[in-house]
């Protein structure tokens, strides 16, 4: 299981249909999505993930909005992504991107959140650059918060793992730090800690790479009727 195969189960068939990518970064989603037949738009509240994306895959609509305030009609798309996303949005900010969501999709339409779990040997060689323990738990508190409240009604909840090959430490530093000066200080402050935990987690892969192992949970939400 990946995100692309998860999202072709849950919106099968996904040719056809209009999907909201909800930080969209640098649009590697995106493309891959309207690749396979999907009519994608994609919003992001950072300027320079926004030029990159539009960048990336220029026949794809991306906007600069945060996924709070969405400039979308209610039941505008068949559905909403958040991949690796929800847990960027403002603590405070969580459970209104989640209503919005709700909202431009519409009643029995899929939002899938899939969001790193703090555990796997990404997340531990990670630390040293940012602890995202907090946040990403905030993040499932929002939509544990979401069903308690009738909001959104889960679906179906999976964990699989995603599997990153680097070259070498230096490799693994540029792939977290990319765009984000302040992950590049704190890299630049932190090298040896880094090259310590690279070492130590990071497994020899079959194609002569190093292997990190990032455990996701996926859960396929709608907003109820």
């Amino acid at each position: 299981m990946d995100t692309l195969e998860l999202l072709e189960q849950t919106f099968r068939p996904l040719a056809g249909k209009t999907i909201l990518d909800i930080g969209c970064g640098s649009g590697l989603l995106a493309g891959a999505l309207t690749r396979r037949g999907a009519a994608v738009v994609g919003v992001d509240p950072d300027p320079a993930a926004v030029e990159k994306a539009r960048a990336n895959v220029p026949g794809v609509t991306i906007l600069q909005e945060p996924a709070e305030t969405l400039p979308f009609g209610s039941g505008s798309f068949d559905g909403c992504v958040f991949l690796n996303s929800l847990h960027h949005v403002p603590p405070g900010a969580m459970a209104a991107a989640l209503r919005e969501a709700c909202r431009v999709a519409g009643p029995s339409r899929p939002i899938v959140v899939v969001e790193p779990l703090a555990k796997g040997s990404f997340f531990e060689a990670f630390l040293p650059v940012e602890d995202e323990t907090e946040v990403r738990a905030l993040a499932q508190d929002a939509i544990d918060a979401a069903q308690s409240s009738g909001l959104l009604k889960q679906r179906q909840a999976i964990v699989f793992s995603r599997i990153e090959r680097f070259e070498n430490a230096a490799a693994f530093v540029a792939r977290v730090t990319a765009g984000d000066p302040v992950r590049r200080a704190a890299a630049a402050a932190s090298a040896q800690r880094i090259e310590q935990a690279f070492a130590r987690l990071a497994m020899p892969g079959r194609d002569g790479r190093f292997e990190l192992e990032q455990p996701l949970l996926a859960r396929i939400l709608a907003a109820e009727a």
